[in-house]
Formats: structure tokens, C-alpha cells, sequence
């Protein structure tokens, strides 16, 4: 399968680098499906009821040529080629899309969706937006089981979709929290959400800026597992898993390297 990755909305948050929202376009045997949505047309158009207060601590650009709905356009397909939308988690710079694409399903953990709808912590009322559910999106619930690993990660292969869509539990960030892994060909692409923020936490040379690593922490759900995340993932980095690309959601060096590796994101479909 043909792996696309977009930014799908930059942040530049205060005193920090500036972020991306790494979304994957993946043209799969019987349509388009994304790995994550970043920000759309409707929270451009009203981010304060979209967004909240956290607007002002991520500072979106909002841009509405940054949007996958834009994107997908131009690329010359059709909005309604996207008939599946897979999540690594709820928060609002990964949903926002949705509502561009009401026709498309959404896949996401059993954990993830329990916490989005019956939130059991303040961070949790904080973090997820009704608003961005408001479209009533049809949304599908997968359960990763241990039995079902990949590559010694717990997970379920989302078949329904496309074989080669694997939906990888990966809990810390957010309760329900995942990891997804497309096969698209010569590599798998493992998307790895949230689970870290910057190169520098899993490439060994610790150098990630202290400001993302204390907002990381502010919002983690579980700071202990996202930390062993952390040491997990370093052993797939830079090519460490044979046939791996590790991405993450907003690290633009990682969005870079992957736009390269596929031949640039301005490839038009053919």
C-alpha cells in the first residue's frame, strides 16, 4: 500500500519548536484510509468552540490548506475516497478532521473510546471534545488482544479495512492510547501517535527540548508507561527494528525523513 504523510496542522506552542501534525494517507484496495485526522475545516472556522482553552497552549496555525480534507484534494481523489479513518487516541489535534469526512469510519481502541465518552479524570474531561464527535460519526471499537501480537506488541490487524492495518496498543499518553503499523511494501510505517514527542526521547542522545518533555508529562495519563514507551520504542528507532520506519505525530525532522523516504508529499495519484 502507498503511505502519504501529511501535516495536518502545525502548532508552535510558546517556547517551544514548532510541531506538526504527522497524518498518514494510506491508499489502501478499496479506498483511502487515514491514520489520525489532525485539525479540519470546522475548527478552523470556530476554534474556540472546537478547541477549547488549549488552543493557546498549542497555538494551531490553523491553515485551511493544511487540512487532510484539502490534502486529499489535492492529490486528485475525492473526499469520499476515504472510507476509514484509524485513531491513536482522541485529543482534539488528532480528530479534528473527522467531521470532513462523515462518510468515513472510525477505528479506535475499546480503552480510547470508554475514556472519550464516560471521562474519569479531570485531564480526561479536558482533553476530549464532544463537539468534535458532533457529526455522529459511525465509530468501531477494536480490543488488542496478546494473542494477536505484532512483532511482540499487543494488537489486533484491522482486516476489515485493508490487511496490513494493525492497531497496536500502546496505553500511557491516554488511556486507550495506540500505535498503528501499515505494511506499505518494502516497510512497515509505525505510526506511533503520542506515545513520544521528539526524536531525541528514543534515539539515545536525550535531547529533547524540556519544554515539550514538561507538557508531555502534564498530559500524560500515565506518566510510568509512557516513559517505558519510551524505552521500548528506542529499540525500533533509526532502523534499529529491520524493515521499520518509526513516526510519531509531531516531530517535523520525523514527518521530514518520512516525505523523503516516500518520494515527497506533493506526489499526485496517477
Amino acid at each position: 500500500m502507498k503511505v502519504h504523510h501529511l501535516n495536518c496542522g502545525t502548532m508552535r506552542p510558546p517556547l517551544t519548536p514548532e510541531l506538526v501534525c504527522h497524518v498518514l494517507l494510506v491508499e489502501g484496495p478499496t479506498g483511502l484510509v487515514l491514520v489520525d485526522s489532525g485539525f479540519g475545516l470546522e475548527d478552523v472556522r470556530d476554534p474556540a468552540g472546537r478547541l477549547g482553552s488549549s488552543r493557546r497552549l498549542v497555538r494551531p496555525v490553523l491553515d485551511p490548506s493544511e487540512t487532510a480534507l484539502r490534502q486529499v484534494e489535492g492529490l486528485g481523489f475525492s473526499p469520499h475516497d476515504v472510507k476509514a479513518i484509524v485513531l491513536t487516541h482522541f485529543d482534539s489535534d488528532h480528530v479534528g478532521g473527522l467531521a470532513d469526512f462523515p462518510r468515513a469510519t472510525v477505528h479506535v481502541t475499546s480503552n480510547e473510546l470508554g475514556a472519550a465518552l464516560t471521562p474519569r479524570t479531570r485531564t480526561e474531561r479536558h482533553r476530549y471534545r464532544p463537539a468534535q464527535r458532533a457529526h455522529a460519526p459511525t465509530i468501531i471499537e477494536h480490543s488488542p488482544a496478546a494473542g494477536d501480537s505484532w512483532r511482540g506488541f499487543t494488537a489486533v490487524e484491522l482486516e476489515g479495512i485493508a490487511p496490513g492495518i494493525v492497531l497496536i496498543a500502546l496505553p500511557g499518553h491516554t488511556r486507550g492510547h495506540a500505535a498503528v503499523a501499515v505494511d506499505a511494501g518494502e516497510q512497515w510505517v509505525f505510526h506511533a501517535g503520542d506515545a513520544f514527542y521528539h526524536h531525541g526521547q528514543v534515539d539515545g542522545s536525550g535531547s529533547a527540548p524540556a519544554t515539550l518533555r514538561t507538557m508531555e508529562r502534564a498530559v500524560a495519563h500515565d506518566w510510568d508507561m509512557v516513559r517505558a514507551n519510551h524505552a521500548r520504542l528506542a529499540g525500533m528507532y533509526g532502523g534499529r527494528e529491520p524493515g521499520v520506519l518509526l513516526v510519531n505525530s509531531h516531530d517535523p525532522a520525523l514527518l521530514e525523513q518520512a516525505q523523503r523516504a516516500s518520494g515527497g508529499r506533493h506526489a499526485r495519484r496517477t
